[in-house]
Parts: C-alpha cells; sequence; structure tokens
C-alpha cells in the first residue's frame, strides 16, 4: 500500500476532521502543504498538525511537486476552481460535499475529471459510517426484504462558518449543507442503481434572519416504488441528530449516530471541554461521541478512496454520485417554488434500470391472503380478501 503526500486545501471544521483522520487513523498519508485564503489560518494549522508547508496560493498548493493526490475542504462556490486546478495538475482529486452548487456546476465538474482522466472521489462521511456501512451490506444481502421507504435525519444548531449562510456562496441553506448528506444515505440504501424520479419539497425560514432555507422536509420516489424521506434543520437545540429509518418488506433497520448512542454522561460542573461536533453545552446532560471522526465515517471514507484508488477501481461514492445528489436538491428546490412533485432531471442515467417492488400473492382456500397474524391467545389469524367479489373478511386458522 502506497503512503500518499496530500494537498489539503482548506483550514475550517472539514479540514481538520479530514487532517486528524489521515494523520491519526490511516497513519502513512501525511498531509504535505495546506491551503487558506488567510495567512494566519493557514500559518497556525500547519503548525497545529506538523505539516511542512502552508501557502495562500491554491494553484501553488495544487501543483505542488511533493503531493499526488489534492483533498478540497472548501467553501461550496471554490470547489470548481479546485477540481479544475487539479484536472490540469494530472492529480486525482477528493472533493468535499456538496460536490457543486447546482447539478450543472457539478456536471461541469464531473465532465472535467473524466476528460482529464483523473481519479475523482465524492467525499461523502456519512455514508461510510461504521452503522451505515453494516446496515447497508444487511440490506444488499436480503436481511429487510425490498426496500420501501427510507427517512434519513440531520439536525443542528446552524454551521460554524459565516460563508455558510450565504447562498450566493453555497447554492442554498440547509438542503445543501445538510440535505446531501441525507439524499446519499437514502440511495445507498434504495440502491444507488434505483433512478431518483420526482420530488415533492417544503421548505421555510422560521428562526434565522438570513435569505434561504433553514428548515426543510422533502420525499423521493424512486423507479422502484420506494420512498425516500429527508428532514433537515438548521434550528434543532440540543446537539447534532443524526439518525436514520429503513423499512423493508421483511425487516426494518433504525439508526441513531450521535445522540442516544449508548454514551450518556451528566456534569453539573463546566470542565467538560469538548463535547461532539455541535454540541450545545459542556454541563449537565451530555452525549460524547467516542472516536468521532470513526463514528462521522471519515476513517472508513479515506480507506475506501486511497484503496480505489491503488486498486484502479471506483470508490464507493463517486463524482457521478455527488451529480446525482445535486440534481435532486435542485429539484427540491423547485417543488419548493412551484409546490408540486418536480422530476429529476439528470443529463444521463448511469444506474440502468430498477424492478418495481413486487406484491406477493399467498392464498388460502382460494382467498387471498392479505396479512397474517398470531393471537395473544396463540390463535393464527389471517385477513383474506375474496377475488370475486372483492370483499375483506376475518378467518381463524389454527387454534380455535
Amino acid at each position: 500500500m502506497k503512503a500518499h503526500q496530500l494537498t489539503m486545501l482548506g483550514t475550517g471544521l472539514i479540514g481538520e476532521f479530514y487532517t486528524a483522520t489521515l494523520h491519526g487513523q490511516r497513519g502513512r498519508d501525511q498531509v504535505r502543504i495546506v491551503f487558506s485564503k488567510s495567512k494566519e489560518r493557514a500559518g497556525a494549522f500547519k503548525d497545529r498538525w506538523s505539516i511542512p508547508e502552508a501557502t495562500t496560493d491554491l494553484k501553488e498548493a495544487v501543483e505542488h511537486p511533493a503531493t499526488d493526490v489534492v483533498v478540497v475542504g472548501l467553501p461550496n462556490y471554490l470547489h470548481e476552481e479546485a477540481v479544475g486546478l487539479a484536472a490540469v495538475a494530472g492529480k486525482p482529486v477528493l472533493c468535499t460535499k456538496p460536490l457543486g452548487r447546482s447539478a450543472e456546476e457539478a456536471r461541469r465538474m464531473l465532465e472535467t475529471v473524466e476528460r482529464a482522466g483523473v481519479f475523482g472521489g465524492y467525499l461523502e462521511d456519512l455514508c461510510y459510517t461504521p452503522k451505515t456501512l453494516k446496515a447497508i451490506k444487511s440490506v444488499q444481502s436480503g436481511a429487510i426484504g425490498d426496500v420501501t421507504w427510507v427517512r434519513s435525519r440531520e439536525t443542528h444548531p446552524g454551521p460554524h462558518s459565516a460563508w455558510f449562510w450565504d447562498g450566493r456562496l453555497t447554492g442554498g441553506g440547509a438542503i445543501v449543507d445538510l440535505g446531501c448528506h441525507c439524499i446519499e444515505i437514502i440511495r445507498s440504501f434504495v440502491g444507488k442503481g434505483n433512478r431518483p424520479v420526482e420530488v415533492m419539497c417544503t421548505t421555510d425560514t422560521l428562526v434565522h434572519p438570513i435569505d434561504d432555507e433553514d428548515n426543510a422536509i422533502a420525499l423521493i420516489r424512486f423507479e422502484s416504488g420506494a420512498t425516500g424521506q429527508f428532514e433537515v434543520s438548521w434550528t434543532f437545540r440540543g446537539g447534532m441528530d443524526l439518525r436514520d429509518e429503513v423499512a423493508g418488506t421483511h425487516g426494518t433497520i433504525w439508526l441513531n449516530h450521535f445522540l442516544r448512542t449508548g454514551f450518556e454522561m451528566f456534569t453539573a460542573g463546566q470542565g467538560g471541554g469538548y463535547v461532539a461536533e455541535k454540541a450545545e453545552t459542556a454541563a449537565g446532560w451530555l452525549f460524547p461521541v467516542g472516536d468521532e471522526a470513526s463514528e462521522l465515517g471519515y476513517v472508513d471514507m479515506f480507506s475506501d478512496m486511497f484503496s480505489a484508488l491503488e486498486d484502479g477501481r471506483s470508490p464507493r461514492e463517486t463524482f457521478y454520485d455527488g451529480y446525482v445528489v445535486n440534481a435532486v436538491m435542485d429539484a427540491a428546490y423547485r417543488s419548493a417554488k412551484s409546490r408540486a412533485w418536480e422530476p429529476v432531471e439528470l443529463f444521463e442515467w448511469r444506474g440502468g434500470a430498477t424492478p418495481r417492488i413486487a406484491k406477493t400473492t399467498e392464498t388460502f382456500e382460494d382467498q387471498i391472503v392479505i396479512k397474517r397474524e398470531v393471537l395473544p391467545d396463540g390463535r393464527t389469524k389471517l385477513i383474506l380478501k375474496d377475488p370475486a367479489s372483492g370483499d375483506y373478511t376475518d378467518r381463524i386458522v389454527s387454534g380455535a
């Protein structure tokens, strides 16, 4: 396995998580140079992580002769420029979420890396959490049957940096910031080859004096008939709430990634220090997170990215995936304005066709079985439908 020398673009919270993961977990990969528009931030980040060089020149950072991979942890409005520079330099590029501010911007970035023939990885960390990876494997093995519905929720009190709040720089509000996570989590459970067809969305700005949404809820219809539901908010109080639910024809999965995870602590003091990302207090009942980088998916995400690069394969999350996410978000914004279902517009669908979820038919004495259940006294009851008349009846079939 090769040791990579990295160009890290960005010194914000995501740059901190990325560098902490790369230096502290995988170990052999090292950040060689860090870029920030601020000389002071670049220098402080360099010293904090023992990085050899820092610069305020984006092109210089990307083209550094000692680095072989570029990691983009920049604000949304700088993604396309950074990806373009990496493509020209012929370097693999890993870009944080969302890929673009719109589907059109994401498409240009996808075409840029494909035209240059460079590796492009979409850094969607929440699709790599240990719980999510195990749950996806269970779904793919058929443990819960056909997936009929997926709900993904991400809410917290709001972003850390000023640029997040400016839709001109980001492309939107809570949907762009948080919905991108939820959409890709939903796609991971219903199947990446399951085409998102249309979206119904409602948005509102309830608390913050900003121009974009701080709350949104959306439904996504997929080709198979499955429904995805995401809920996002910048006004949730009490930390960061990350939850997913998956319903199938034979089972159900519930995931809680950040609150009520089994680590709860009460303190009457104020000396607890850092608790977890987006935590609002260091006193009272707290919900610390053990290995935060791992719990948020960063460790498995970078392991997959570099392993895919070394193996000559695509990672779990590609630039095309990022483009599809942007297309779904665009449909959500159109729906919020039109108050109607809006189609997901894709310049190209690469997932093939997905058959509709099939209904299973069981019969009993020429009647169609709608439901089978065991009563509290042990008897078995069937709900039956007469195919001739369309009438429904109850029938005790055992233990009478």
